[in-house]
């Protein structure tokens, strides 16, 4: 077999190589952010595998570790010898899988990955938990654990769903792949999950409603908001895949759309675009749970002995 000469070294080898020279050269400090999966991608041209690689074997080197909620930084130079390293735990097996998700999607979430950015053995994982499945399963329900429910509710029915609503949205747009695990065909048993749709369903209380109406009206709000969202992961993975913003997409297909409109049978897009439409899943999310609110309030305030304004 052929040995790899030096400019045949694998991407994810020369691609970490580099880094590692930016950490030895003090240009990146302990604490510094390092460039994210996505990042990689972008910049070097590789695939997210290739990416994730990278950032393993800095992990595996202890150059780097990953933070949750500031992504994989440079790391503090390793313990003196006979300094404790902190005790392994479920709590830091769940935190360490979520920044990993976080940062390159459930894809790099693996029981090696895990136990390399912790500096364990990968069998000693599962004294904390039983496999991956049940570890995305408690990923995502510490995932809603992170948009905490008020102690105070505000008053009325609608103040009480929307705040509910933006609470499940802020908890999606930190961890984007929360979405594609949360099913509402099959409910899983998940603890914080299980909070919202018991806060939801409280919301309604007092109203005259039906209990099949007030399941209903729960399930179609956090429905409403988890297919929104699913959107979310997809627009970060249309920005790896291309390299490009949202902005920068459409102003790259803006000749096509232009010409498909004045090919005919689109007139009233074509019409309606002409002064330029400022459209984004944030605003369609306000928009659409305004307006589901406002169905709701036409079941609720319009029933017999049920008070406006409830």
């Amino acid at each position: 077999m052929t040995q790899r000469g030096r400019g045949q070294e694998p991407p994810y080898r020369r691609i970490a190589a580099e880094i590692r020279r930016r950490i030895n050269l003090g240009e990146l400090r302990p604490g510094d952010r390092v460039p994210s999966a996505r990042q990689l991608t972008r910049e070097h041209g590789v695939a997210i595998a290739t990416a994730t690689r990278v950032l393993a074997l800095l992990r595996a080197e202890g150059l780097v570790l990953t933070r949750p909620g500031a992504g994989t930084v440079v790391a503090e130079p390793r313990q003196e010898p006979g300094r404790a390293e902190p005790e392994l735990s479920r709590e830091r097996v769940l935190r360490t899988a979520l920044a990993l998700a976080d940062e390159g999607g459930l894809a790099a979430v693996s029981m090696r990955q895990i136990a390399a950015e912790l500096g364990v053995a990968t069998m000693s994982l599962y004294r904390h938990v039983r496999g991956r499945d049940e570890l995305i399963l408690a990923m995502a329900d510490a995932a809603l654990a992170d948009a905490p429910l008020p102690t105070t509710e505000p008053p009325g029915w609608r103040a009480r769903l929307d705040l509910l609503a933006r609470a499940q949205w802020a908890a999606y747009r930190r961890h984007r792949w929360v979405p594609h695990v949360i099913s509402i065909a099959r409910p899983q048993p998940l603890p914080h999950g299980m909070a919202h749709t018991d806060r939801a369903l409280r919301a309604t209380a007092g109203l005259g409603l039906d209990p099949q109406v007030r399941w209903h009206v729960a399930v179609t709000l956090m429905a409403y908001v988890k297919g929104i969202a699913t959107n979310l992961e997809m627009g970060a993975q249309a920005v790896q895949d291309t390299g490009l913003s949202h902005e920068q997409w459409v102003d790259r297909q803006q000749a096509t759309f232009q010409q498909l409109m004045a090919g005919g049978g689109l007139a009233t897009m074509d019409a309606l675009t002409a002064g330029g439409v400022e459209l984004d899943l944030e605003s369609v999310f306000d928009f659409g749970l305004r307006r589901l609110l406002d169905g709701f309030a036409a079941l609720i305030e319009g029933r017999p002995g049920v008070s406006p304004g409830r």
